[in-house]
């Protein structure tokens, strides 16, 4: 089996984009999710709200997170690491943590294009979120403005037998992995509890339950209809929630690169799934 993707997701909920390599960190790949979009009480906007927001675009060059929104073209570029003084609690589902505003302009920014007010903000390294306490593996582990663990993996084994089902294929960032790789049977890497990509290692925790954004067009930000949810349901079900994709803690951080060797030194049983 071979690393085949690398994803990136600068800012939460936002469209991400491919790399051959980057470092992967205590909190997950760097730069991934350290930006969120947050509402008037503080809590987390997403897709699930808001589905324009798959119309903005992320890239970082030379230090610089650029965000364009695809419509207009308008480009917003802000200094990784800039933000204003005064920290901030924000909400992600049941977490709160710190945060800092990135600045007046960037807010301005998406609550014109939003037609809603917003606020930009960012995770600086001394705020540290604990991932659940019933997966985590050591006290130490962490993620950033992620939905709830530093990495999502996905084989596309496991895109190809979904696709093989669906009347209309789907690509692989409706359902925004981190990494992507080819070989080994579809689902397998739900099974995964201990592998290593080339030096780095991490541990397969929980498979992901998957919600509405996976039936959203992330070229337009439109809902689809029903799938893949829908078929998804049909083979994929455990108790009431959809799986696809692993949860994935890290053990040994550093440099991963497309076209690296998966090694799995461990397994655990699968989710038993209701067929319908």
């Amino acid at each position: 089996m071979q690393l085949s993707e690398i994803w990136i997701y600068p800012v939460k909920s936002l469209g991400g984009f491919s790399v051959q390599q980057t470092e992967v960190t205590t909190r997950g790949l760097k730069y991934d999710r350290r930006w969120m979009l947050i509402d008037a009480d503080n809590v987390f906007v997403t897709q699930r709200q808001v589905g324009d927001l798959a119309l903005f675009k992320t890239a970082i060059e030379a230090n610089t997170l650029h965000v364009t929104h695809s419509p207009t073209g308008k480009i917003l570029s802000v200094n990784i690491g800039e933000y204003l003084p005064e920290a901030i609690t924000v909400e992600v589902w049941d977490d709160e943590m710190d945060a800092h505003e990135v600045s007046e302009v960037a807010s301005a920014w998406f609550s014109e294009l939003l037609g809603k007010p917003v606020r930009l903000v960012y995770m600086p390294d001394e705020s540290l979120r604990p991932v659940d306490p019933q997966y985590a593996q050591t006290p130490e582990d962490i993620t950033s403005f992620s939905d709830g663990y530093p990495i999502l993996v996905i084989g596309q084994s496991s895109l190809d037998d979904l696709n093989n089902r669906l009347e209309k294929q789907i690509p692989i960032n409706r359902f925004r992995p981190n990494f992507v790789f080819t070989g080994g049977s579809a689902f397998e890497e739900e099974s995964w509890f201990e592998f290593s990509i080339g030096k780095t290692s991490f541990k397969g925790v929980k498979p992901c339950s998957r919600c509405i954004v996976t039936t959203l067009n992330h070229e337009t930000g439109q809902k689809t209809g029903k799938e893949p949810l829908h078929t998804l349901s049909t083979y994929r079900k455990a108790g009431n929630k959809i799986l696809f994709g692993q949860n994935v803690l890290i053990v040994q951080t550093g440099t991963v690169s497309v076209g690296e060797e998966i090694t799995v030194q461990t397994t655990r049983q699968l989710a038993k799934f209701s067929i319908s």
